[in-house]
């Protein structure tokens, strides 16, 4: 994990939502990179939204999550390290209920390779 310059951003969300974040670093594994996200909104936290070739396929089509601290999924690390295990990888509320607004994998945490591990999309 490396630290970036943190920079603000509004990231869209399904349901024409906006969510406020800030970028703080960045994940590296094998050849790929992923932002790492602080919420600025109601609970705070490290949030991971990542979309990879399984999105629309068999993993819900706007990407999924893999870390969203404010609701517990911490997978462990320390000061310079994070626990990235996609196999808990899971869909956004919005996966389940259209009502359900969700901020989306931004472009920068899209992966040009299959993640197989974590939840399948709704009824797939």
């Amino acid at each position: 994990m490396r630290n970036v310059e943190l920079k603000l951003l509004e990231i869209p969300g399904s349901a024409g939502s906006v969510t406020r974040f800030t970028r703080f670093a960045v994940a590296r594994f094998d050849s790929h990179e992923l932002e790492l996200y602080w919420l600025d909104a109601y609970g705070g936290g490290i949030f991971l939204p990542f979309g990879d070739t399984t999105n629309g396929d068999t993993t819900y089509g706007a990407g999924r999550y893999l870390l969203d601290t404010v609701k517990g999924a911490d997978l462990g690390g320390d000061a310079d390290s994070l626990v990235l295990d996609f196999n808990f990888a899971f869909s956004p509320s919005c996966a389940w209920d259209d009502l359900w607004p969700c901020p989306l994998a931004p472009i920068a945490n899209r992966l040009p390779v299959s993640i197989e591990g974590g939840e399948r999309k709704p009824g797939g």
